[in-house]
């Protein structure tokens, strides 16, 4: 049952986030119609990293930070499992 909780959470995200695609896109499409032809110069442009780069960066570092909160709440699990009789778990199971 927690399965198919998961399941629709997750199926409903995905069709949210196409929506809210679609209107990025559609914006976009809108907004370049409309910008001056003239291209605008921001100083040191060719040194900023792309959007694509700043989205995989932030990712980076919340991936790597979850991971270090996961190992530390299975330490801190382990380490209090003598107040949990019979909770002991095969670590390969885990």
């Amino acid at each position: 049952m927690a399965i198919n909780v998961v399941q629709e959470i997750e199926s409903t995200i995905r069709k949210s986030e196409q929506a809210v695609l679609e209107a990025i896109k559609s914006w976009a499409q809108t907004v370049q119609g409309v910008m001056p032809e003239a291209p605008v110069r921001i100083p040191f442009a060719d040194r900023m990293p792309t959007p694509k780069q700043v989205v995989s960066s932030a990712y980076d570092a919340a991936e790597a930070v979850l991971a270090s909160q996961r190992r530390f709440a299975e330490r801190a699990v382990e380490a209090a499992s003598p107040l949990f009789p019979g909770a002991v778990e095969d670590k390969d199971a885990a």
